[in-house]
């Protein structure tokens, strides 16, 4: 089990698992053409291709979607995240994926309105993969310019390959993690989830 390996075993073996996912590498790989700041790709594309991997299923099954993060507070404007998504779906094009593109410097301006709870301004991408509903989806992966590969995890990677789905209850409410958690144990059955804390 991966998930008992000592760290840098696992982050070797995350990158072995990942690259399984020829739709989610040549994701990575176009990413560093538009040369975000502090882009990762993050959230449901990593850990449900590990999911998918462990659990013997094809390596994309089941994702829909492939999300980048990146910040830019130099301008807070919808037209400059809109330009930067509309630069994407030409980068992206002809993948038989959808790539969601976002600045995490906006979310503090619609998210109170989305989810009924406020959000501070993020100072960094890693702040707002720290936020994430589950521990789980704790985790950003980028490819840099000399081709390795930076991972931040900042709950490590056991939970991922063994099959947990932890609450993660400091932003998100307690209904966004248990809908998500419920829709992902459709999918994968072996997940272990945990409670939300009373």
């Amino acid at each position: 089990m991966l998930g008992r390996l000592p760290l840098v075993e696992q982050l070797d073996g995350l990158r072995r698992v990942l690259s399984k996912n020829e739709v989610l590498t040549e994701v990575m790989t176009r990413a560093t053409a538009l040369d975000l700041p502090g882009w990762y790709v993050t959230a449901g594309c990593l850990f449900q291709t590990v999911w998918n991997v462990v659990t013997d299923r094809p390596p994309a099954d089941g994702i829909r979607d492939y999300d980048i993060f990146y910040l830019d507070s130099t301008d807070l404007s919808w037209e400059a995240e809109d330009a930067v998504i509309k630069e994407g779906r030409e980068v992206f094009a002809g993948l038989p994926a959808e790539v969601e593109i976002r600045n995490e410097a906006r979310v503090h301006l619609w998210y109170e309105r989305k989810f009924g709870v406020p959000c501070p301004p993020y100072e960094s991408t890693e702040s707002a993969i720290d936020s994430f509903a589950a521990t789980t989806c704790c985790l950003g992966v980028r490819q840099e310019p000399d081709g390795e590969w930076r991972v931040y995890a900042p709950h490590g990677l056991s939970d991922i390959f063994n099959l947990v789905v932890r609450p993660n209850p400091v932003l998100a409410p307690r209904e966004v993690y248990e809908a998500k958690a419920a829709r992902w144990k459709n999918t994968w059955p072996e997940l272990t989830v945990l409670p939300w804390p009373s």
